[in-house]
């Protein structure tokens, strides 16, 4: 991610520095960074020691319920009935997991009571219903339907969601980092002009927000498995100033700039974000390979190796029968799966597509939820053969 910076920032690090002259208090520094100041960082300075604690609270561990199937098919499963309620956090409703990601769905209603932080993982919002405003240390990050907002472990946060309005969200947490793809960036870290999108697409922090103020603010950490509450008894956005390379963004999906070619390409054209063991892809409207005797759906394939996840955000899906906006498949490793009876003939002679969907690759095997199983369309398993071939029902 390139550099940035809001705010009082000194010329140099790790100097003496005070906001109103040579009679107010340092400013306290705090390092922000990964793999132990050789990754990428940030310096922000605080009014007041960000270790400052009132009071510690409980600790809470993560209870997954694990839905493991009968049999391994293929899956379908439609989010659109998930139920709404809760803020932000509290709202995510966990459909998948290993130990390199965790999925879940989140459609909140109110606002975060107090203030969030994850300390063992970055996390991954793609928007696909509502808008926002994401709060944070670094400042305020405004959000719209369609983009991925990146929210670096360590941040504080909080969101502010208009009244009234529906949130559809699809949310990542993973205990690696989430970067753009290696083969997209230099040796220097800028992104190659082949990339499918530039610098100028990802947003930081819009303005920073800075509060000097005492009182009552509850924190919610993720940790260890758990969440750990604590009480502050200063605002902890008090930040005057930071600079560096970690930071919170969103990246719109309508910006993801895709490639065609003159036949097929692979499902890594539309790789958008890495993490361990694991690629987020944008399947963006798009130009169809151009040669008169191209097949301009994907071909059958296996996943040896991986765990291929679709939601479907937008338009109308060529490939699949009875998949609406707002389902997920799921093609696990060991089966191979394509395009189903009579798609791939109906599809000769299109010159684009108006699709819009958000993949996931695991290539560890993933674990479903309960949420699956209370949401999964079983008959989706049979929808290869054309003679058991039928709609999902709603």
């Amino acid at each position: 991610m390139r550099y940035a910076s809001l705010g009082e920032v000194p010329a140099k690090r790790h100097v003496q520095v005070r906001r109103d002259g040579s009679g107010s208090p340092l400013l306290v520094e705090e390092v922000m960074g990964y793999e132990g100041f050789s990754g990428n960082e940030s310096i922000l300075l605080h009014l007041q020691s960000p270790c400052r604690l009132d009071a510690v609270g409980d600790f809470r561990p993560i209870e997954r319920e694990e839905w493991v199937p009968d049999a391994h098919v293929h899956r379908l499963a439609d989010a659109n009935p998930v139920e709404t309620g809760g803020d932000p956090v509290s709202a995510r409703q966990l459909l998948m997991w290993n130990g390199d990601i965790e999925v879940s769905i989140a459609k909140p209603t109110e606002e975060l009571d107090g203030f969030y932080r994850n300390g063992e993982g970055d996390e991954v919002i793609y928007v696909h219903r509502g808008r926002g405003s994401l709060r944070t240390v670094f400042g305020r990050v405004p959000f719209r339907e369609r983009d991925y907002v990146v929210i670096p472990r360590g941040t504080t946060h909080s969101f502010e969601l208009p009244e009234g309005e529906e949130q559809f969200w699809v949310c990542f947490h993973t205990p690696g980092e989430i970067e753009t793809p290696n083969r997209y960036r230099n040796r220097y870290g800028q992104l190659l002009e082949h990339a499918p999108f530039s610098q100028r697409d990802f947003h930081p922090p819009a303005e920073l927000e800075t509060y000097d103020e005492a009182g009552e603010f509850p924190v919610t950490v993720r940790v260890r498995d758990g969440y750990q509450e604590y009480l502050l008894d200063r605002h902890p956005f008090d930040v005057v100033g930071w600079d560096g390379y970690v930071f919170p963004y969103t990246f719109n999906a309508d910006d993801f700039e895709p490639r065609a070619g003159r036949f097929h390409l692979p499902p890594p054209a539309h790789q958008t974000f890495q993490g361990p063991n694991f690629v987020i892809c944008t399947f963006a409207p798009r130009m169809l390979d151009w040669d008169p005797e191209a097949v301009t759906l994907p071909y059958h394939h296996s996943n040896i190796q991986s765990e291929e996840v679709m939601f479907y955000a937008a338009g109308d899906y060529a490939a699949r029968a009875g998949v609406d906006v707002g389902c997920l498949t799921l093609h696990p490793s060991g089966l191979p799966h394509g395009p189903q009876p009579g798609a791939v003939e109906q599809a000769l002679g299109k010159t684009a597509t108006d699709e819009l969907a958000v993949m996931w690759d695991t290539f560890r095997p993933l674990r479903l939820a309960t949420l699956w199983q209370e949401v999964d369309k079983p008959e989706y398993a049979l929808s290869w053969n054309p003679d058991k071939q039928v709609a999902p029902t709603a």
